[in-house]
């Protein structure tokens, strides 16, 4: 992405559209299909993508667009790569947790051999 588009946090859908060439009422009928991109609306009832939603329609422009996918082929391949995003996230702070419990255990090591038998 762009740094112009990494410098907000919300963008209007007119903006998302002139960022990403995709017409509006493809971006409205993509939520309808695409579980995962749902941008906020405020109070007036317009839509607030953040970077993160640009960042999921430019992946789902690339799915359909240029590797052909359908839109089965494309929802499945989106829901495929955010549980592996997911468990990766998982693993990292599972391996966190055991680094933490593992000096936990050696200070209650030193103690124990400090208060002797």
């Amino acid at each position: 992405m762009t740094t112009e588009v990494a410098e907000k946090l919300y963008y209007r859908i007119g903006e998302v559209e002139s960022i990403t060439g995709i017409p509006a009422y493809v971006l409205r009928y993509w939520e309808s299909e695409f579980k995962l991109l749902r941008p906020k609306k405020n109070p007036a009832g317009q839509r607030l993508y953040r970077p993160r939603d640009l960042e999921l329609v430019q992946r789902i422009k690339t799915l359909l667009y240029e590797e052909r996918l359908t839109l089965e082929g494309a929802k499945k391949r989106l829901i495929s790569e955010s549980r592996r995003t997911d468990q990766l996230e998982f693993g990292m702070k599972e391996a966190t947790y055991a680094e933490v419990l593992k000096r936990i255990r050696d200070r209650l090591g030193v103690l124990r051999a400090r208060l002797g038998p």
